[in-house]
């Protein structure tokens, strides 16, 4: 075996039994003949006198299939059943529904950060050709936009009816009165498992951004080995809280669907806590920034309540007796839980959990566990599951996907390259990019890892964040930042390369760490709003991890605020937007042959 491959990741055994699809048409029949009526859907119908109750609808399996024929059937009768439909919006009914829909018949879905400037999502739907666009009213603005600077959409059509616009509801009426007469030309559509199905865009600006070409065989591959690796129960009620726009949040729905769950919907972060009661929640899939808060907010109402002490010696009793195999965790915590509805499961994605957190929470007898992907595989990876654990890795590969480092450095840090069914056809209209990124079947992640003798992953980094200092030394800037996570008053912080002198000399850097602290904490717990006197406590914390760290990883800069940094859509912070500096390493020889 060629050097550069000596480090190979373990892979997860297969646990559960799944059934395996390769098209979205046997998907959705399979589901439907499996669940019939049982619920796929809950819907919230909020009363326009907000004194009224809200009513509920309950969408079974049969009925997610009639309304994906009825809809498919409609764009048919448009001319829109092999067309390329963008889709842009708040997480709905609607939304899934739209995207099940087109993977089901032979057009091509692309859907689109809700989140994007006017201008991003005219770019968007331009170099994807996008010929509909499927929105919801809240994006009726940039509805207008488009049409205003004559972008390529034929015909824009909202979610629910809206005056002036054709809507979803319209199309499937259409499709009803058709499918009724006979025409069930789409309930038939064989479509070739291995061809572009989505086209969907990384994060990023305009000209950093890629259309990533995904096929139903890589999507439906990665909800197989999800459904046999982890344990997703029918029945299971799933938050849905990671946008649909990203792959880990669609593909959460479809593996979801596949083994039983009902999906339900946040009304906003302001209403978690109500929603999580509401739906009697048991799951869900998130990002470390919003799990970790959660975790925070937990100990800070144990702390309001002066319950500290009887906490802590609940999880001494709680472990003691875990150790002699009886497990009491969800009835010593049922009063915390019972905030959290009755959360048993937590999958974090995005970026790396705090192993602190992971561990808190599986005190109180919820269990979590973390993923790691990339758009451009589907998006899952690896992960851990209920056999294979170790708070801080993200995992071992999913079953057939194969990972190995490559350009390994002294310590064992290289590259994550990844091969399986799972890896997208390449980047649309980008033969360069292709060329850089897929190399002999293997793709090439961008992040830097590690893997242990029992082959779990770590991820130490993107290599595109790595600080390198003047004396050679790398900086993996997300293990400091997972220490000064740590901090009870930090809401998100960054460390970043800046230059140490002011004469342009960006090799000689010095660390400098931005914190935004929570200004709440800080008057409840130090009495003072004064940002010099929380500078001077942020700064004395600074001084006590750096002690834990070699010199050259010690942070020396500090920038403290209580405003939020620029985030994308998954929660990660745009660093390059807060001032770091970019280093790009000259190219290493190629070693993935």
């Amino acid at each position: 075996m060629d050097k550069n491959y000596n480090t190979k990741a373990g892979q997860l055994k297969p646990i559960f039994e799944a059934v395996e699809y390769r098209d979205f048409r046997s998907f959705i029949d399979g589901i439907a003949a499996k669940y019939k009526d049982k619920t796929s859907f809950i819907i919230k119908d909020k009363p326009a006198n907000r004194k009224d109750n809200p009513t509920y609808r309950y969408i079974s399996f049969r009925e997610l299939r009639n309304h994906v024929n009825w809809l498919g059937t409609g764009l048919m009768k448009r001319g829109l059943g092999d067309k390329r439909i963008a889709v842009i919006g708040e997480n709905s009914y609607e939304w899934a529904l739209t995207y099940l829909t087109v993977l089901c018949g032979t057009g091509i879905i692309v859907p689109l950060d809700k989140g994007l400037p006017d201008e991003e999502a005219l770019s968007s739907v331009e170099r994807s050709f996008s010929d509909a666009l499927v929105f919801d009213k809240k994006h009726l603005p940039l509805v207008e936009y488009l049409k205003e600077n004559n972008a390529c959409i034929k015909e824009y059509i909202c979610m629910t009816p809206l005056e002036g616009y054709d809507s979803l509801p319209d199309i499937m009426d259409e499709g009803i009165r058709d499918f009724q007469a006979g025409h069930t030309s789409f309930q038939n559509i064989e479509r070739d498992p291995d061809e572009m199905a989505e086209l969907l865009f990384t994060s990023g600006t305009t000209s950093m951004s890629k259309a990533v070409m995904l096929t139903p065989h890589n999507l439906l591959f990665d909800a197989y080995t999800m459904l046999r690796c982890e344990d997703l129960r029918e029945g299971d009620i799933n938050m849905n809280f990671l946008p649909y726009h990203h792959t880990f949040g669609s593909i959460s729905v479809v593996t979801g669907l596949q083994c039983g769950i009902v999906n339900v919907f946040c009304d906003g972060l302001r209403y978690i806590k109500k929603n999580l009661i509401e739906y009697n929640v048991t799951m869900f899939v998130g990002v470390p920034l919003l799990i970790e808060q959660m975790y925070k907010n937990i100990l800070n109402g144990v702390r309001k309540e002066g319950k500290e002490e009887t906490f802590r010696r609940g999880l001494k009793i709680s472990r003691g007796l875990r150790k002699l195999h009886i497990d009491v965790r969800r009835k010593m915590f049922k009063d915390i839980i019972g905030q959290l509805g009755n959360l048993r499961l937590i999958i974090s994605g995005a970026s790396p959990l705090d192993p602190e957190v992971a561990k808190g929470f599986d005190d109180i007898g919820v269990q979590v566990l973390q993923g790691y992907g990339l758009t451009e595989t589907s998006p899952v990876i690896c992960a851990e599951n209920i056999e294979n654990l170790r708070p801080g890795s993200v995992g071992k590969t999913m079953l057939g996907v194969e990972a190995r480092i490559v350009n390994e450095d002294s310590q064992g840090i290289g590259e994550l390259v990844v091969k399986g069914p799972n890896v997208m056809l390449g980047y649309y209209n980008d033969p360069e990019e292709n060329a850089k990124t897929l190399v002999h079947g293997w793709i090439r992640t961008g992040d830097l890892a590690y893997i242990d003798k029992d082959g779990y992953i770590w991820l130490t980094g993107r290599a595109k964040n790595v600080i390198v200092l003047k004396n050679g030394k790398n900086v993996y800037p997300e293990e400091i930042e997972t220490l000064i996570a740590a901090l009870p008053y930090v809401k998100e912080n960054i460390v970043i390369g800046q230059p140490r002198h002011h004469d342009g000399n960006n090799r000689d850097l010095a660390l400098c760490a931005k914190i935004v602290y929570d200004a709440d904490y800080m008057k409840e717990n130090y009495n003072t709003e004064d940002p010099e006197e929380i500078e001077t406590i942020i700064k004395k914390d600074l001084d006590k991890i750096n002690e834990q760290l070699p010199v050259y990883k010690q942070v020396y800069r500090l920038i403290a605020t209580d405003k939020e940094m620029e985030k994308t859509t998954t929660g990660k912070v745009k660093r390059f937007r807060e001032g770091a500096v970019r280093y790009d390493k000259p190219a290493e020889p190629d070693q993935t042959k």
